[in-house]
């Protein structure tokens, strides 16, 4: 669930997964403004996902701040929930892996069943999700996007994949007959 509540005259998410397991009560956190003003506040372990957001932290020093807020240009409130829906998932990722749990699906092109279903999108959605996470520069969100679209076009055509993604054919049509006598 989301709550907000009106800070300043401003709107201020304050942002909430239900946990499954016991929450992490004195985990730190950082609060991250998206580029229509809303203020998230998470966990700064699933926010340095982000190599651009750990970056800014490590540079500002506003990491042990608690009034600092990040501000995040580029990417607009509800593509923000989503990244930190994906983030506050995948957060312990490195620690399971040091622990020897397997992570990765078997097959490159394989999504595991969560993954699947959070980018489960409509197209804009999904390219937004995709812009942002190589902004925030998101490895594994990165890798997600390219990997249901790769999914997306797998064994179609051209002009199938040129159906799927709405782009129009702009061969000249003697370059088209061309490509025919070929």
């Amino acid at each position: 669930p989301i709550s907000y509540f009106s800070l300043n005259h401003s709107f201020v998410v304050v942002w909430q997964i239900e946990r499954q397991g016991k929450p992490k009560m004195d985990a730190p956190t950082i609060k991250l403004e998206s580029s229509d003003g809303v203020i998230f506040s998470t966990e700064v372990k699933a926010a340095k996902l982000s190599e651009t957001i750990k970056t800014m932290l490590e540079v500002s020093a506003v990491e042990n701040d608690e009034n600092a807020v990040v501000p995040l240009p580029k990417v607009n409130a509800f593509i923000l929930n989503k990244i930190l829906t994906w983030a506050y998932h995948h957060k312990d990722d490195d620690d399971q892996a040091a622990e020897g749990e397997e992570l990765t699906p078997q097959s490159p092109h394989d999504i595991s069943p969560w993954d699947a279903n959070f980018i489960n999108v409509d197209q804009p959605i999904l390219f937004e999700i995709t812009v942002a996470a190589n902004y925030l520069e998101i490895k594994g969100l990165e890798d997600l996007c390219c990997k249901t679209l790769a999914n997306m076009i797998r064994g179609k055509t051209p002009e199938e994949i040129r159906q799927t993604f709405n782009i129009e054919d702009d061969l000249p049509i003697d370059t088209a007959e061309l490509g025919e006598d070929l």
